[in-house]
């Protein structure tokens, strides 16, 4: 295996607030090869984008109890800030996940792509930034980029504005690109745009990139490797493939079985039952027990936190203490599925 270029060891993440202690990462663990895109999958609140915003130094109200974070070996932690904001909009780039709250509204689209490329290339004239601006509006599939690029943010439609950010993330030919719920708030057409976008940024510029999304589908579609989040801890690890085909976390079964089949007649979604836990004051044991099936009132699941142990396969983790009662799953969901 090659060196990470991006590795990510125990990190916890905690918020203070005046209702208690938010721990909204836990013990977060994961690797970021060269050239793959890693998917990291959750609902809203299991500590996706706050993982990534915390390494990169963008949580100044939240906390790092513990934990490292480096890049080609060295720890973004220990960074003083001038360094880490060299690495920031440059070798390490970040997609946002809402472009009009991203984008300064009283600037132009290009002046804040000449913003990007002026912080990490001191020399470059105003022609060749303007030239290599309306090249990126145009890459990422921007109609008459000439024009649009001395446009403002609310001159651009929902979709138009994430192609910009998409433009302003892969200006300095990052190492790493970080794209955060891409194609959030967008319709399926366009949705289906973003992700050539997004196809696209990572074959010009050759980056390890890493997925923050709830969209199961968008991970099938792009990524090689996954990893699960629940309640700020990794459930589930593994290669797309083997997640998909041999889930060995009842939550990420639950992910799966929550979208709805179109090649056979439903009358009802299956969605999770209950609610995220708390982050203040999460449930004993481990997190997921009071929406589990598998827990069924088990003394171990709702006093043990289970860790994360081989399935058996290559590479494939999980948080479960009885994963090994989910072999076989597809087939029975199938049989199922057929009767």
């Amino acid at each position: 295996m090659p060196e990470p270029v991006l590795s990510i060891k125990d990190l916890t993440v905690e918020f203070q607030t005046e209702d208690g202690v938010v721990h909204a990462v836990e013990g977060l663990s994961y690797d970021l090869f060269p050239g793959e895109t890693l998917g990291v999958v959750g609902e809203s609140g299991s500590g996706k984008s706050v993982s990534m915003l915390s390494i990169l130094g963008l949580i100044p109200q939240g906390r790092i109890v513990r934990g490292e974070a480096s890049y080609k070996g060295k720890s973004l932690m220990k960074m003083k800030r001038s360094e880490l904001r060299k690495l920031r909009g440059g070798e390490l780039s970040m997609i946002f996940q809402d472009p009009m709250t991203s984008l300064n509204p009283v600037l132009t689209i290009g002046f804040q792509i000449d913003e990007a490329l002026a912080a990490h290339n001191p020399g470059i004239s105003n022609s060749e930034s303007r030239t290599r601006g309306i090249g990126l509006l145009a890459l990422v599939g921007v109609p008459n980029p000439d024009q649009r690029y001395d446009q403002y943010p609310h001159e651009f439609s929902g979709g138009m504005r994430q192609r910009a950010m998409i433009a302003m993330a892969m200006a300095n030919n990052p190492t790493v690109l970080i794209a955060d719920e891409p194609t959030t708030a967008l319709d399926v057409t366009i949705q289906a745009q973003i992700i050539e976008v997004l196809k696209t940024a990572q074959r010009e510029t050759h980056a390890a990139t890493i997925l923050i999304t709830h969209d199961l589908g968008l991970v099938a579609e792009l990524c090689d490797r996954v990893v699960v989040m629940y309640a700020g801890r990794a459930v589930e690890t593994g290669d797309v493939h083997t997640i998909f085909e041999s889930p060995r976390h009842p939550y990420t079964i639950g992910l799966m079985e929550s979208l709805p089949v179109l090649t056979v007649a439903e009358d009802w979604l299956r969605p999770i039952p209950g609610q995220p836990p708390s982050l203040i004051s999460p449930p004993p044991g481990c997190a997921f027990h009071p929406r589990c099936s598998l827990s069924n009132g088990r003394s171990l699941c709702r006093t043990s936190i289970p860790e994360l142990q081989e399935t058996g396969q290559p590479e494939h983790l999980s948080r479960c203490h009885y994963f090994q009662e989910l072999e076989g799953y597809k087939s029975r969901l199938a049989a199922e599925t057929a009767a």
